[in-house]
């Protein structure tokens, strides 16, 4: 077991760590100021500077511009440009996009790779996957209610979908309809344009978090859209397992972000900690405070063996057996993080409560995490359902 690095993916994470800290971070709050005109002078220049440096969607192979990285080498980068919510997007690598990506290079035809994989890859555009619903399809995909039948060489496409991340601002969904009531085979995925005809955008839906770049929660209604054969992403009734085959690594992936910004909210707290005093002593000599800190920074590193395991499961090809591990990494990282953010509140008394520090803004965000793909609830079944079943190996 060799914890080390490979030499050149060592170097590559310091270029990635030295461009979100003197690069991201610097401009963090004008992008965000930015976003809210929606304008992006800012960002697309950051952007043009990741790809002319080498740094460009490095998940994805040579051919399309990146650096061929695996698992192993997404979890090393991910987690550097995760310390900053608007670093991802940087270098072309958010969530759905990057999802998006990686699912459409492993299952899309040449033509679809063409049509839309090239200007994803080239941020010419932005996508969205349509997989929830109102009344349907969430924590348990077998109650899609969203159906597209064939009507000659076409589909036609009915439903009602909802938190379709950075949905109105995209070029095109991958949308998962029932097209037969196989329990196993009964879905498909399709590649739809977002202004097809009979594609309704709802609304954007208000949450908890503030919107952020592609961060925003579109409602969609297609009513009769009208799709070719073509359209047909991987193959017709490979819906379900293509889903499996996108979130686990997607999950995963999430995890990686999420650890870069957990590492960089403990540094932010370090400095107060140490100087503030009450009662006498530095607030880092109170037993109370080194607890919490200890705690978390045991769950920091937790979560990253997790991260760690599941993506070198991945790069063996694993996937089957990695989908609970990366079950118990997304329920670790999640309620780990939702912890340490609040802890950082906590810790920082009124300064916390307040927006001087950003730790109440990323816990609004990151309290989805708990939520999207799939609920703690749902992983936790999986777990246990694996245990019981001998599938799941604890002590690796």
């Amino acid at each position: 077991m060799d914890f080390s690095l490979p030499p050149e993916l060592r170097a590559l994470r310091a270029e990635t760590r030295a461009f979100v800290e003197d690069r991201v971070l610097p401009l963090e709050d004008q992008i965000i100021a930015e976003d809210r005109e929606q304008r992006y002078e800012t960002l697309t220049s950051l952007q043009k500077i990741a790809r002319d440096e080498g740094l460009w969607v490095p998940h994805l192979p040579a051919s399309f511009g990146g650096r061929g990285l695996g698992p192993m080498g997404m979890c090393v980068l991910f987690r550097e440009m995760g310390r900053s919510l608007v670093g991802p997007r940087a270098f072309n690598c958010d969530a759905p996009d990057q999802g998006n990506m990686d699912l459409i290079l492993r299952v899309g035809s040449d033509a679809q790779k063409e049509r839309y994989l090239k200007p994803l890859v080239d941020a010419e555009c932005t996508s969205a996957f349509c997989m929830t619903e109102p009344m349907g399809a969430g924590a348990d995909p077998s109650n899609m209610k969203t159906w597209a039948r064939r009507d000659g060489d076409d589909w036609v496409i009915d439903g009602h979908k909802w938190y379709s991340t950075g949905g109105e601002a995209a070029a095109f969904f991958i949308l998962m309809a029932r097209t037969s009531d196989d329990p196993r085979n009964g879905a498909t995925m399709f590649l739809v344009d977002r202004h097809a005809e009979g594609v309704e955008h709802v609304r954007e839906i208000d949450t908890m978090a503030e919107p952020l770049l592609v961060h925003r929660e579109a409602e969609f209604k297609f009513n009769g859209v009208r799709v070719s054969g073509d359209a047909v992403l991987g193959g017709v009734g490979q819906g379900f397992r293509m889903a499996q085959a996108r979130l686990v690594p997607a999950r995963l992936t999430h995890c990686m972000r999420w650890l870069g910004l957990a590492d960089r909210a403990l540094e932010l707290a370090k400095p107060y900690l140490m100087e503030r005093e009450s009662f006498g002593r530095k607030l880092y000599q109170h037993q109370m405070v080194q607890q919490k800190v200890a705690q978390n920074a045991l769950d920091v590193h937790a979560a990253n063996l997790m991260a760690f395991h599941c993506a070198w499961m991945l790069e063996r090809g694993e996937d089957k057996a990695a989908r609970t591990y990366s079950s118990m990494c997304k329920v670790h990282t999640a309620r780990m993080m939702c912890r340490l953010l609040d802890d950082c509140i906590q810790l920082h008394g009124g300064r916390g409560y307040s927006r001087d520090v950003p730790f109440g803004d990323w816990y609004r965000g990151l309290r989805a995490g708990r939520i999207v793909d799939g609920p703690d609830e749902v992983h936790l079944m999986v777990i246990a359902r694996d245990f019981f079943k001998g599938r799941v190996e604890l002590l690796v």
